[in-house]
């Protein structure tokens, strides 16, 4: 007898929901990757070289999940990941996100290219959120963004440093979203009509479509041609750490690196001035055959873990893959495609439920290691095994 799928639970279940609910091109957008997605295989297999180890008789009578990361007290030792277009995905899904993160009690980021402003997602939740930014080679743009972050409360800056050029990501080749010609064009006309719920819920319903970070610097109407070609003209390839420094001076709030994958570049993040570093690969949809984000993390904590806080995300899909990263020295993680898919394919409560079992799924693991407290997990409590096994 097989099993019904009467109720979703996990990150592949929400997946699935999303598959079926989105046009075909926003779904590869989301769920896909570089090249031959190398690195994104591998930031979820990779997980899987780690055992927990079981332990017994012991009293966990007395389990908390809680933790504070930047010196935000919060839940879990999970944050809700920048996702560029996540308004497109489910309807104002930027807003959507952040009521869920507050009601789970973990922070949410607002990306650059989202399509809600961060004055909407504070308006959402009545609080405000972490914001991400790239480098842009107008800097007057960059300051003007850092004010309006400031000015919205966000005291918390996650700045993207490995996207100097964008991945090949060939899904958005393959089904037209980035090219402009005739047959991209009606592709995705095809696309989007055989997803009428979509068309009305977000098409219609979840309008205005465009970059609310970005009004009065990108006014075309949103999708990924004008994204790409924004990036073009204004992600700035030159940035070093020299422009981070610049950057640390202007911005008095926690500043968190994304992008790094090696001990060098953490340190240099460090002496730039960074409050914590995220080991990540961009969810594998930047330079594919790096390592992945699971990979680096022990090289990573081992430079720097002791000076600043140390975040990954990638490959992140339950609970049970939060537990092995803050076992390796993660202070958190971050999850960008679950908590999308989840809103996508099931709306505010599907997120919100997908989250309730991520922090199940970390206390069932605590409890059944034999801890309380998520700073008793430690390297000794994982076993590894041969990628050949």
């Amino acid at each position: 007898m097989g099993t019904y799928n009467v109720n979703p639970v996990t990150a592949s279940d929400y997946r699935r929901l999303a598959e079926k609910r989105l046009p075909r091109f926003l779904f590869d957008y989301i769920d896909g990757g570089a090249n031959d997605e190398v690195t994104m295989a591998a930031n979820m297999a990779d997980f899987a070289r780690y055992r927990l180890k079981q332990r017994v008789m012991r009293d966990v009578g007395d389990i908390n999940t809680g933790t504070s990361l930047c010196g935000t007290p919060c839940s879990m030792p999970l944050v809700l990941a920048p996702v560029g277009m996540a308004g497109l995905m489910a309807r104002r899904g930027e807003a959507l996100g952040a009521r869920a993160a507050k009601k789970a009690g973990v922070p949410f980021t607002a990306s650059t290219v989202g399509i809600c402003s961060l004055e909407e997602i504070k308006a959402s939740t009545g609080e405000p959120c972490w914001f991400q930014l790239y480098m842009l080679r107008d800097r007057a743009i960059v300051e003007k963004l850092l004010d309006r972050a400031v000015a919205s409360g966000c005291d918390t800056l996650i700045f993207t440093v490995d996207l100097a050029v964008t991945g090949m990501r060939h899904r958005d080749w393959r089904n037209g979203m980035i090219t402009a010609g005739l047959r991209s064009r009606m592709a995705k006309f095809r696309q989007l009509i055989t997803r009428p719920a979509w068309l009305y819920d977000i098409g219609v319903r979840g309008k205005p479509h465009d970059f609310g970070n970005l009004s009065g610097i990108l006014t075309e109407p949103v999708d990924l041609v004008t994204l790409k070609s924004f990036i073009a003209s204004q992600f700035d390839p030159t940035v070093t750490w020299k422009d981070i420094s610049w950057l640390r001076g202007i911005w008095k709030g926690k500043l968190l690196i994304k992008g790094i994958l090696s001990a060098e570049d953490a340190l240099s993040a460090v002496a730039a001035g960074a409050d914590g570093v995220i080991v990540s690969n961009h969810g594998g949809r930047q330079l594919d055959c790096v390592s992945s984000g699971i990979e680096k993390l022990p090289e990573v904590v081992r430079a720097v873990g002791e000076q600043t806080e140390v975040f990954m995300d990638g490959g992140v899909r339950n609970g049970i893959d939060v537990v092995k990263a803050v076992a390796l020295g993660a202070r958190g993680v971050l999850i960008g495609r679950p908590w999308v898919w989840a809103a996508a394919g099931a709306g505010e409560r599907g997120l919100t439920d997908l989250l309730g079992v991520f922090q199940q799924e970390i206390q069932v693991a605590m409890a059944l290691m034999g801890v309380n407290r998520l700073n008793e997990l430690t390297p000794d409590l994982l076993e590894t095994r041969s990628p050949d096994f």
